[in-house]
């Protein structure tokens, strides 16, 4: 699984030599640098860690810099690892960039959901309203019954709806299209949405 990290610019739209509007994400893929390679011998597991972004002299702290420099890099702000027969390939040090996917590929995206704050049952779960007619019950948009749906009542099983935070989590959208791949401007256009905000981590 070979893979690569990006920031998440925001969605347009292009159009094929068919006419048809394709709705992308734009993703900026700046080079990675392959900061360590995990092995069965050392670690008990194969896999390459990538790091994203340069942090300021100021910014990093002493194990930060001491890992980098073994790569012959500055200490970076992200840094993810991936388990990839293709990346392991790769000397440390070395750059990954955008053309390491093609037009056409299936990717997964992942990254952190939009935060939306405290939430109720009906906006976060899909609960179902209260009655709303003259007369009728005043419970709405509250939540219902919590205690009588287990093997004993009185007692709330796990995994009951209920209100609380929503969004802010880490989360996949699979089986998204590769587009466009510009490695001179260093970005990928991905068919569909992506999770997180703008500028956010993908």
């Amino acid at each position: 699984m070979k893979g690569i990290l990006g920031r998440k610019l925001g969605m347009t739209q292009v159009f094929t030599v068919d006419g048809a509007l394709i709705p992308v994400t734009v993703v900026e893929v700046k080079p990675n640098v392959v900061l360590q390679k995990k092995t069965n011998e050392i670690d008990g597991y194969e896999a390459v860690q990538l790091g994203l972004e340069d942090l300021s002299d100021k910014a990093a702290n002493k194990a930060q810099k001491g890992h980098a420099s073994k790569a012959n890099t500055a200490a970076k702000r992200f840094v993810r690892e991936f388990k990839s027969e293709e990346l392991m390939a790769l000397e440390i040090g070395a750059e990954v960039k955008a053309d390491l996917f093609s037009a056409g590929e299936i990717v997964d995206v992942t990254g952190v959901s939009k935060g939306h704050g405290y939430s109720g049952t009906i906006v976060r779960n899909n609960a179902t309203m209260g009655p709303k007619s003259h007369g009728g019950s005043k419970n709405i948009r509250h939540i219902g019954s919590l205690a009588t749906t287990g093997r004993n009542n009185g007692r709330i099983e796990k995994g009951t709806i209920m209100a609380g935070q929503e969004g802010g989590y880490t989360t996949t959208n699979q089986n998204l299209e590769v587009i466009k791949v510009d490695v001179e401007n260093n970005y990928l256009l991905i068919k569909g949405n992506v999770p997180g905000p703008k500028k956010g981590l993908v």
